[in-house]
């Protein structure tokens, strides 16, 4: 009869797992004298050990039982000077079983253990000591463990104890366990921009250490140690100079120092709190000064509008006015972040100082000659600070600087800047950086960044613009130093294009990077060039071998390791028989909103449409006998809704598809893309052969005889 059962899984039976068995079975022979063969003494305590099982598990020991020495003798006894009984009894039960209980150990135990598993090479166990020594470390013990990881070179350990010793700089100070210090690592400690205690309070404790080694060439050596200029002129003749620690030489080379130096200059010592932000209530932060301040610091990057959910401040000439951020203690900082108003399409300039006293300000982020919108991510050398002032100086609408969020943190990300700008290791034109495509004909407004770069086809998942009128611009949310760009150029037939991009910081002055103009060029574009400045990207087609319409697909990040791209795909153009320009319709200006509300920008809309024929021929002609039409024509409408004042009229406008079989009937509409304001209640526009068609501000709609049709709603 078989035993097998249908339901038992495969593995259960074919695979067998009995490590607990022979760990347990081996560990019995620990310390025992059956079949030993080698006795180990320790502080004259002997342990029987079995030299085969010590040899297979560390090299260390097959060296010394099997190297043919005295030790590889058959029941050879091993002295082990300068070795605790207890840890090594510790370390033979690990050797046998492969476990250890480190939670029942003394510290001065685990110490020794420690010093034993660095000594026989056993790093797994080195590792996994090291680790739990992280867990337990208070201020009692850190010293201790911080002299033996720097005795041994333990990197991990030794930046735990750091980072510990760093946020209870003057209960350590204070501590037995500080006078214990090893030279070597008193002056680790000493030495560190992070060690945030206060100047005197450190004087006093190495002044403490010092005295009692008795020792003149190290006292003048851990002396150096301490920063005199950060110390007062009060604390200097009444602390430092009644000491004799230091000569009068140096106190006066110090009173020089700090006279004559900026503050920001000092050698200031900060807290160092890595990846985490420090601008928020937890860790003390407050907004001094700036308007709606409770908005600042609460977190919330999503619940803001018009209204609510920002801090603010009137954009002033002389720089007067900003947002400041007094900061829980002086910190270390060398990354910022900040969410800018950005719910419609405005930009902003700014810059960010950061500061010790209030009165000596350092700027570390200078954007105040760029457009930036939305998320900035900032990076720069890193500084000592207590206060951080984030001045707006200019509002593409009014004369308000907008912030939703701001945090400040240090980074250990690696980061690249040039002329203070940040030079991207990937792509930063995408949706999840901010960035926008604010010019060129699409579907979808950010199709060119969303990153799909495979489902695309004659008529969707691409951004194109006219040959000869127009382009396509892409708006980074903040400056870069880009080198590199990728396109995606339509490739769903065999037409080529040609074309050129520029980049610009302001929209205003461009600079050509890349110009193929002169080349047939097709699918993928890996572009590089010397690096520039830019806000504002802009793609120009110039010949397209299948008709007059450049499209791309999608925008993709440079190339190489400082990626910023762009990916294009080329639409289903009208036929060549059939014209099209660019249109850009602009509502009202000048409604900003009350003062200091974000308030709508002025709209814009760019639209496909047949050529214009002369104004004369606009406003409701009598009916004629209807053109030919084309087969298909596609009516883009690329920008997104905007808020309005309830009081304008506003308009609806879809995109559109015309067929020849429907010019005598309503053809189909899609989703509405973009909403207009506009200060009349009708609006006329004029087909290619002379005749027009208006829409009341009733709603009604009128189909000429032209070639297209559009739909408007006068109610928002």
């Amino acid at each position: 009869m078989s035993n097998s059962h249908p339901l038992r899984p495969l593995a259960s039976v074919s695979e067998i797992d009995h490590v607990h068995l022979l760990s347990e079975q081996l560990g019995a022979l620990v310390l025992g004298e059956e079949y030993s063969d080698v006795t180990f003494v320790v502080e004259g305590k002997r342990f029987p050990a079995h030299r085969v099982i010590l040899a297979a598990r560390c090299h260390y020991f097959r060296a010394l039982l099997y190297g043919g020495m005295k030790e590889s003798q058959p029941q050879a006894e091993v002295r082990l000077e300068e070795t605790r009984a207890e840890a090594f009894s510790m370390l033979l039960n690990y050797l046998y079983t492969g476990r250890a209980s480190l939670s029942c150990a003394r510290e001065e135990v685990l110490l020794d253990f420690l010093g034993l598993a660095h000594r026989y090479g056993l790093q797994p166990l080195e590792d996994s000591t090291s680790e739990f020594l992280r867990t337990v470390l208070h201020t009692g013990n850190v010293c201790l463990v911080f002299d033996v990881a720097s005795l041994y070179s333990l990197g991990a350990l030794g930046a735990a104890c750091c980072a510990y010793m760093d946020r209870h700089g003057p209960e350590v100070l204070s501590s037995d366990g500080f006078l214990a210090l090893s030279k070597t690592a008193l002056l680790t400690l000493a030495r560190r921009d992070s060690f945030a205690a206060s100047e005197k309070e450190i004087f006093q404790a190495l002044s403490r250490w010092c005295r009692q080694r008795e020792d003149g060439g190290a006292t003048q050596e851990v002396m150096a140690a301490v920063r005199l200029p950060l110390m007062t002129l009060t604390e200097m003749l009444n602390v430092v100079r009644p000491s004799l620690l230091l000569s009068p030489d140096h106190l006066l080379d110090a009173i020089k120092t700090r006279s004559e130096s900026r503050n920001m200059d000092l050698n200031y010592r900060g807290m160092l709190i890595p990846e985490e932000n420090i601008a928020t209530m937890k860790h003390g932060a407050q907004v001094m000064k700036g308007e709606l301040k409770s908005a600042l610091l609460d977190g919330d990057t999503q619940n803001y509008d018009l209204d609510h959910g920002f801090s603010r401040h009137p954009i002033e000439d002389d720089g007067r006015a900003g947002i400041q951020v007094k900061l829980g203690q002086a910190s270390i900082i060398n990354h910022a972040r900040l969410l800018l108003w950005d719910r419609d399409s405005r930009s902003y300039s700014y810059y960010i100082e950061v500061s010790m006293d209030e009165l000596d300000w350092v700027r570390v982020a200078d954007h105040s000659k760029y457009l930036c919108r939305s998320w900035q991510d900032l990076y720069f050398p890193p500084r000592v600070c207590r206060y951080v002032r984030i001045v707006g100086t200019h509002n593409t609408v009014n004369k308000v600087f907008h912030l939703v969020a701001f945090e400040c943190m240090f980074t250990h990300r690696s980061f690249t800047l040039e002329n203070g700008l940040l030079v991207p290791a990937e792509n930063v034109a995408t949706i999840a950086l901010s960035a926008s495509v604010i010019e060129g004909v699409s579907r979808s407004r950010n199709a060119l960044l969303n990153g799909d770069t495979r489902n695309y086809d004659w008529d969707s998942g691409y951004t194109c613009h006219q040959l000869g009128s127009g382009a396509i611009v892409i708006q980074l949310a903040q400056p870069y130093a880009i080198g590199s760009l990728r396109l995606l150029l339509w490739d769903c037939d065999e037409r080529s294009y040609s074309y050129y991009v520029e980049v610009s910081s302001n929209q205003q002055q461009w600079t050509k990077v890349v110009d193929r103009t002169r080349q047939a060029c097709r699918s993928w574009q890996t572009l590089k060039f010397d690096k520039q400045p830019a806000s504002f990207i802009r793609i120009v087609g110039t010949h397209n071998t299948a008709n007059e319409v450049t499209p791309p697909h999608s925008n993709a990040g440079p190339a190489s390791s400082d990626r910023a791209s762009l990916s294009l795909s080329l639409p289903l153009s009208p036929p060549p028989g059939v014209p099209l320009r660019s249109l850009r319709v602009s509502g009202p200006a000048g409604h900003g909103g009350e003062r200091g509300q974000p308030g709508p920008g002025p709209p814009r809309l760019g639209v496909l449409v047949p050529a214009a024929a002369p104004p004369a021929a606009v406003a409701h002609p009598q009916p004629a006998a209807p053109p030919a039409l084309p087969p298909r024509l596609l009516v883009v409408l690329a920008v997104p809704p905007v808020r309005t004042p309830p009081t304008m009229p506003v308009f609806f406008a879809h995109s559109l598809f015309v067929n020849q079989s429907h010019r005598h009937s309503h053809a189909p509409f899609l989703t509405p893309l973009v909403v207009v304001s506009v200060r009349s209640a009708a609006v006329q526009t004029v087909c290619p052969d002379g005749r027009g068609f208006g829409v009341s501000a009733a709603g009604s709609r009128r189909l000429c005889e032209g070639t297209f049709f559009l739909l408007f709603f006068s109610s928002y």
